[in-house]
């Protein structure tokens, strides 16, 4: 029986999933295959953030997750071969949870879903995160972009990372170098579902991730991406410490490293332990060596 569920994979504490815009944009890409690959799996909203991702699904148990791992797998292979990372997802677990379709509660996913980015300080609204369906819904804005089936065989090929060939030509290829979410993803449903943009904005709203953020308004929360950190760390190394990387350093200038991370940044622990590939421990008791 087809049901709407969420699948949220464990957030990793010690590495992202996405390190730069280019692990974002053949994330996106992969996400568009597996909707490809998984015609009996309908596409509500997603989001990918830099150390886990949501996904709505409308579909049987058995073929949402399927869609899920798929999307693992492929992401996977591109990361052993970008990165050298060996199994690095498959110990990343997945929870799916069935989302009734009375009292408002596939509102409330899709709107959880959204709202992630606003609630990491990322951005103000979810329209302004581009790694996922942030901007799909109610959106009567142009879409720009290229057809698929104006590229070659061999743009495809890097521009997916893949030879997949079995994309729809008509399909659009934004020019930041993904396939607009708005191809593949049931919008016409989403928007009936909720039936109007206001209506969206309320349940965005008064979502639990607008409340956690509400409820954390005045404290000291990350207001940079990982990977803007991620960027800069290489310079910040060589200009501290002349040392090329992180894992160069001892531990007193690791200490001081993290504590530099902090104040530039306004980064948590959590932040911190991300982007340097430490345990939320390691991180926290950098920052309080003395």
């Amino acid at each position: 029986m087809k049901m709407i569920y969420l699948l949220s994979t464990d957030h990793l504490e010690d590495s992202l999933w996405f390190r730069d815009e280019e692990d974002f944009k053949v994330a996106m890409n992969y996400v568009a295959i597996q909707a490809v690959c998984c015609r009996d799996v309908s596409v509500l909203a997603f989001i990918l953030m830099s150390n886990h991702v949501h996904f709505v699904l409308r579909g049987t148990r058995v073929d949402v997750l399927y869609f899920l791992n798929g999307f693992k797998h492929r992401y996977s292979i591109y990361l052993r071969r970008k990165y050298g990372l060996k199994k690095f997802l498959r110990l990343n677990d997945v929870d799916v949870k069935p989302i009734p379709y009375e009292d408002e509660a596939p509102e409330r996913a899709i709107a959880y879903v959204q709202m992630n980015s606003v609630a990491a300080n990322i951005c103000s609204h979810p329209s302004q995160w581009p790694w996922g369906t942030g901007n799909a819904f109610f959106n009567q804005t142009k879409l720009g972009g290229r057809p698929i089936g104006s590229l070659s065989h061999r743009a495809i090929g890097r521009l997916f990372h893949s030879d997949f060939d079995g994309l729809p030509e008509d399909w659009t290829v934004c020019d930041e170098g993904y396939i607009l979410p708005q191809m593949y993803v049931d919008v016409e449903a989403v928007e009936e579902c909720f039936r109007s943009p206001n209506r969206m904005n309320y349940f965005l709203n008064n979502s639990s991730k607008a409340k956690k953020r509400l409820e954390s308004a005045g404290k000291n929360l990350p207001s940079f991406r990982d990977q803007s950190i991620l960027a800069i760390m290489p310079d910040l190394c060589r200009s501290l410490f002349q040392k090329m990387s992180f894992a160069e350093l001892n531990e007193d200038e690791q200490s001081e490293f993290a504590r530099q991370i902090r104040y530039r940044f306004s980064a948590d622990a959590n932040q911190i332990a991300r982007v340097c590939g430490v345990s939320y421990a390691t991180a926290a008791r950098l920052l309080d060596r003395e």
